[in-house]
């Protein structure tokens, strides 16, 4: 790159960092397109619309209501990832949509639950079920539904349908025409078989699809279907296809459930939430630049504005993919961050590295990008891999947080290895070619990690094993081996109708630390209805005893009557097979990274010690979870997934160095030696990387509301743990296998 080139890339990068600046500040045009105020956020951090519906039975079976909760949190996720479905009393379902504003818009677009039938043609003795207006071109029943059912008319209903999805297929001519893909359940499958077979030697005649007191679809029968699965063809375009396989989807609920109400709610975090953690972002990463600009020098510098590069760029692809984000996507970014300095550090080690080789400014920067490519590679794609399992598995928040993850994960990818890279061969190009501006990194003799490995074992496994002690304990004392919030364990809704309307920051100010002082929870959802004086407020399961002091301290306090305060229980928001959805995906995410590292070190023993140390990492969190008594909430769950992503890229790093110094070793070269040696020469950049992104989480911790603390706090224990386990586990691990397993 010449001399005046590099100049003009220097400039036209700083009108670039500063067009994107002022899009995610203050966007364009009247609404502000692209700025971050506009991306949508969850209801933890600006509220929704809340949604109850009652079901028409009035004794529901439990494993009704949780079946019809669990499709429907699979509907609604059409709205948002963080839409949440939860149970209130006996027989009602309460929907809490993030991001809209317009509860009779939802109530018209999500329909009726549980009113969806597929229609016979004809009965036994020919008469047919429905018939097609001529005049109005509309399919009519010629029946009631009640009279069709006793006839045997209806050969399903909606819960023998287990999904229903828009595809694209080919036609006949090959032509690209949209559908709706269906599968049945076992028992559906049977029946949907003997229809089909009927309707087929009855001459391709039809089956309607019936929802909500109109036909959506009346599709001809070509064939006898026996694998439980159709198509719908017909449909002219993909929002059709779309609409018809949500409505298929919403229809096949167990439970026929009715509106009792809907209302708009303000954030369940209160209104400081996102302020205080956009402060205490901006100022993190200003410490971050700072920090890379001291060490570093040009380098730092070029980073640094890499780093605000892919912020904003962040942003306006949270935006522009109207993504939501919530707290547990502020913590997929905190990590997506932490992993984008993660990759400048490792370049820019290289650099000086090769500088103080003896090589040339050029040819080191060459060699730096080059060496540190394979670490940044291999630590990225394996948390991608974690991300893109945890969206295909998860739900609600989990596949949220997998989303924002993936997001940063390319776009830091992206800044470090094409950004970054351009930027300095620029900067060089202008003119800054001293070495000094650059920096050299001496040899250092290499630290004794491996000599002390039985001492970190020991550590580790007394650490692991207090996670089990301590739940035990706790269980025989207090009955919970985990402090679980009301997300997992449900809870109680405590309704109250205030004398005036009351702001959001007085809420936060006045009512939440009543409720908690009162209570004994410090995970307190308050949260206000919009247009009204009702406050809505959500904690651990309270008994009529405490029901009644939490009553009588809202009367002393704010001069309520006992008549504008209800109570009802509330189920957790996070469902036995959310839970187990997540389950799910943690264990494929982590068989496929196996698998992956395997594939790429060609070692099944790097891969072997890297599990088991990002498996070291979690049970150490969930021993702090448990000693600690933090709230098990949905925050958990992020906290976890943040902590596989961080410990796995770190791990990586190191193996990536081992592998390097072993293919230029020679074969007498002691091995205990080249292990301390190469965790030596990464082990700047696992502290370096650790203190950055330490630095944000500790900086929410301090300026964060209660409930981004307590999702805080055993974040910084992961992160330390993390480091830890990397430096001091992982390579031990590789060294006992490798001198006690032959690889396979």
């Amino acid at each position: 790159m010449k001399k005046n080139r590099g100049i003009l890339v220097l400039v036209m990068t700083v009108l670039v960092t500063a067009f994107l600046i002022f899009t995610t500040a203050v966007g364009f045009g009247p609404t502000g397109t692209g700025a971050a105020k506009n991306i949508k956020t969850g209801l933890d951090l600006s509220g929704g619309v809340s949604i109850t519906y009652e079901t028409s039975k009035e004794n529901p079976e439990p494993d009704e209501m949780q079946d019809t909760i669990y499709k429907l949190q699979k509907r609604v996720e059409q709205y948002s990832t963080e839409a949440q479905v939860y149970q209130e009393g006996e027989n009602r379902i309460i929907v809490e949509i993030p991001g809209v504003n317009d509860a009779n818009k939802i109530l018209e677009e999500l329909g009726k639950p549980g009113s969806l039938y597929f229609i016979a043609h004809k009965d036994s003795q020919g008469n047919e079920n429905y018939t097609l207006n001529t005049q109005t071109g509309e399919y009519e029943l010629t029946k009631t539904i009640e009279e069709i059912e006793a006839d045997g008319g209806i050969v399903l209903s909606g819960t023998d349908v287990k999904d229903a999805k828009a595809a694209v297929a080919e036609d006949d001519l090959k032509n690209k025409t949209n559908v709706v893909s269906l599968s049945f359940t076992k028992e559906g499958t049977k029946k949907f078989a003997e229809a089909t077979k009927t309707a087929y030697e009855a001459g391709n005649d039809t089956i309607g699809i019936y929802y909500d007191g109109s036909f959506v679809s009346v599709p001809s029968v070509r064939a006898e279907i026996e694998n439980g699965s159709a198509q719908i063809d017909g449909m002219k375009d993909a929002q059709e296809a779309e609409n018809l396989a949500s409505t298929i989807r919403i229809g096949g609920l167990k439970l026929e459930l009715t509106e009792l109400r809907s209302s708009v709610v303000a954030a369940q975090l209160g209104e400081e939430a996102i302020s205080t953690s956009l402060v205490a972002a901006a100022i993190g990463l200003a410490l971050i630049i700072l920090f890379m600009i001291v060490v570093y020098r040009i380098p730092g510098l070029v980073s640094g504005i890499a780093l605000v590069i892919y912020v904003c760029l962040d942003l306006i692809a949270l935006n522009a993919f109207d993504l939501t984000l919530t707290l547990q996507g502020i913590a997929g970014i905190i990590l997506s961050i932490g992993m984008a300095v993660d990759a400048n550090v490792i370049i820019y080690a290289r650099i000086q590295e090769e500088i103080a080789a003896g090589k040339s400014v050029r040819t080191a920067l060459q060699a730096g990008f080059k060496k540190a490519f394979s670490a940044i590679f291999d630590g990225n794609i394996t948390t991608l891999i974690a991300a893109f399992v945890l969206n295909w598995l998860g739900s609600g928040t989990v596949k949220g947080f997998a989303q924002t993850l993936a997001l940063g994960i390319v776009l830091s990818m992206f800044t470090a290895l094409v950004v970054s890279r351009f930027l300095m061969y620029a900067a060089y190009a202008a003119g800054v070619r001293d070495e000094k501006f650059y920096g050299k990194r001496k040899e250092r003799t290499p630290i004794r990690f491996l000599q002390k490995r039985k001492v970190f074992f020991l550590i580790s496994v007394l650490m692991i094993l207090s996670a089990p002690v301590a739940m035990l304990i706790f269980k025989g004392t207090s009955g919970e081996a985990l402090k679980y919030s009301l997300e997992f364990k449900g809870g109680t809704s405590t309704n109250v109708t205030f004398a005036e309307d009351m702001p959001i920051k007085e809420i936060d100010a006045r009512v939440t630390p009543l409720v908690e002082k009162v209570t004994g929870d410090k995970n307190v959802q308050a949260t206000k209805v919009v247009g009204s004086n009702q406050v809505i407020i959500k904690t651990v399961t309270l008994d009529v005893k405490e029901r009644e002091v939490l009553n009588q301290a809202l009367e002393e306090e704010f001069g309520v009557s006992k008549d504008d305060i209800t109570s009802e229980s509330i189920s957790s928001t996070v469902s036995s097979e959310m839970r187990a959805d997540a389950v799910k995906a943690v264990v494929v995410a982590t068989i496929l990274m196996l698998l992956y590292i395997w594939f790429r070190f060609k070692d099944i023993r790097f891969a072997s010690s890297a599990v088991i140390a990002l498996l070291h990492d979690v049970l150490v969190v969930l021993a702090f979870y448990a000693i600690a008594r933090v709230s098990v909430g949905n925050t958990f769950i992020a906290c976890m997934l943040t902590i596989v992503g961080y410990s796995i890229n770190a791990t990586i790093v190191i193996f990536d160095r081992i592998r390097e110094n072993m293919a230029g070793a020679r074969k007498k070269e002691d091995l205990e030696n080249l292990v301390n040696a190469s965790i030596t020469q990464t082990l700047t950049r696992s502290v370096y990387t650790s203190l950055t992104t330490f630095i944000m989480v500790f900086l929410l911790f301090v300026m964060g509301v209660s409930s981004i603390r307590e999702f805080a706090l055993p974040l910084m224990v992961g992160i330390i743990c993390g480091g830890y386990s990397s430096v001091c586990i992982t390579g031990a691990l590789w060294y006992v296998m490798k001198t006690k397993i032959k690889n396979r």
